[in-house]
């Protein structure tokens, strides 16, 4: 009985995703530019003057001629975002799970008002020893409010006991999309998903990117399969960004948004927007998408930034399911002598999402790609730098599902000194991951083609 619950709860999912395709946004990515236009950016106290613009858009570039190149970037993609670029941030890169903890844990600690968590998988981590429900009980005893959005089925393995001591500590939880919809308080589909990771702290630091509260990044594969006794363990690579300043409050305002449609419990929200001063000079635009909006706003702007791109794409990406539009604009801008590189996976959790992958190799490489596979560790990152001016770090992933059924929350930073940082670190994994040989790769097993090929029946669901 359990089998055939299974099968029938696969062939529906399977039934409403057929029923959803991505379309082309041509039309919009093909408009004119004005390459005088002036781009809007807001700052602490609103929108900036001529010379505010012109002073931060000065400081942006590294003085090597790429103002050009950063400025029409900005105007392709003030027209397809929806949101605004936000002057005055500091933004740090943090470059694995790990690291991305420690930080998590920093910022909690430190927290004096309020720690507002919204997580695909949520559970009780460690860091140096400590435990995520430790702490978050540790500040609520100290007054500050502690509220969490998690996915109901993103974090489906973790443990009802774990959420209940949270609630019973006074922190107030809101279950995205419940996969009982009997427990729902509004209605959606079932293949709407919370995909996003955010931490903001006080109003002031926020924490996004790809990085999971999961024990899969303490060194561990993921929960649902036991490793073979005698195995070891598999290091999950993944990539998240700091983020200080003005574009924090963009950050809050999508949280607050889904704790409202998910009708959570009443929140003091009273200093959630405090007074803020520049701390930096990053350029940050948050994009929050969800499908609800006619235009997937993410999805659109890389396209933009890629279509856009002059000089290189860098991309690293865990579960690479292009569309045709994505995989056509890669190919394209290969042949027309950009840079492309694409950091992917040797080894994943989806099986499938890697197969159909690798369907689209043989093309992506006889146009100029360049594809190399990260060896020994499950790469989860979402990344993208181009033209060493743009960037992008994000919950969003290189697939369908994230452009059709998931919120996802993705954070662009636009300088040549943020970029170069990624840049760097794509080099140092780059380096460390194994090349991927057109020729080599085209005498790989019928076997494994066919099976490639079969995968793409089910990329609308990856």
């Amino acid at each position: 009985m359990r089998v055939l619950k299974c099968l029938a709860a696969g062939l529906l999912t399977l039934l409403l995703a057929s029923c959803a395709e991505v379309r082309s946004f041509d039309g919009m990515l093909d408009q004119h530019v004005d390459p005088h236009a002036r781009p809007e950016i807001v700052g602490a106290r609103g929108p900036l003057s001529v010379k505010q613009t012109k002073a931060v858009l000065a400081r942006l570039h590294d003085g090597s001629g790429d103002a050009d190149i950063l400025q029409r970037h900005l105007l392709i993609e003030q027209a397809v975002a929806e949101s605004p670029l936000v002057a005055g941030n500091t933004t740090h890169l943090l470059h694995d799970g790990e690291t991305t903890f420690w930080a998590i844990f920093k910022a909690i600690r430190g927290a004096r008002d309020h720690v507002n968590l919204e997580y695909f998988t949520f559970e009780d981590i460690e860091s140096d020893g400590a435990h995520l429900g430790d702490l978050l009980v540790e500040k609520r005893a100290q007054g500050v409010a502690v509220n969490v959005i998690y996915d109901s089925y993103g974090s489906g393995e973790t443990p009802p006991a774990f959420f209940d001591r949270l609630k019973k500590a006074g922190v107030k939880i809101v279950e995205f999309n419940p996969l009982n919809p009997l427990d729902s308080k509004a209605a959606y589909s079932i293949n709407d998903r919370d995909h996003r990771k955010i931490l903001i702290v006080d109003g002031t630091t926020a924490i996004v990117g790809g990085v999971n509260l999961s024990k899969s990044y303490q060194s561990r594969s993921p929960g649902r399969a036991s490793e073979p006794a005698g195995s070891l363990p598999q290091h999950w690579r993944d990539t998240d960004l700091e983020i200080q300043g003005p574009a924090v409050a963009q950050l809050q305002k999508l949280f607050m948004q889904h704790w409202q449609e998910q009708k959570g419990p009443p929140l003091d929200d009273a200093h959630f927007f405090p007074a803020q001063k520049a701390s930096g000079t990053e350029l940050v635009r948050v994009i929050g998408s969800t499908p609800a909006n006619e235009i997937p706003r993410y999805y659109v702007t890389l396209l933009s930034a890629i279509r856009s791109a002059e000089k290189s794409i860098w991309l690293s990406a865990a579960y690479f399911v292009p569309t045709h539009d994505e995989k056509e604009s890669l190919e394209e801008a290969a042949r027309s002598g950009v840079d492309v590189r694409l950091l992917l996976p040797s080894q994943s959790d989806s099986e499938l999402a890697l197969n159909v992958g690798r369907s689209h190799y043989e093309d992506l490489m006889e146009a100029g790609v360049k594809i190399y596979e990260v060896q020994n560790q499950v790469l989860h990152s979402k990344t993208a730098v181009i033209d060493g001016v743009w960037l992008v770090i994000g919950s969003s992933n290189f697939d369908q599902r994230s452009v059709l059924f998931n919120d996802e929350v993705d954070a662009v930073v636009l300088g040549a000194s943020s970029a170069g940082e990624l840049e760097e670190m794509f080099r140092v994994d780059q380096a460390a991951a194994k090349p991927v040989d057109p020729k080599v790769w085209d005498e790989r097993p019928l076997s494994d083609k066919i099976e490639e090929l079969y995968s793409r029946v089910w990329q609308a669901l990856l």
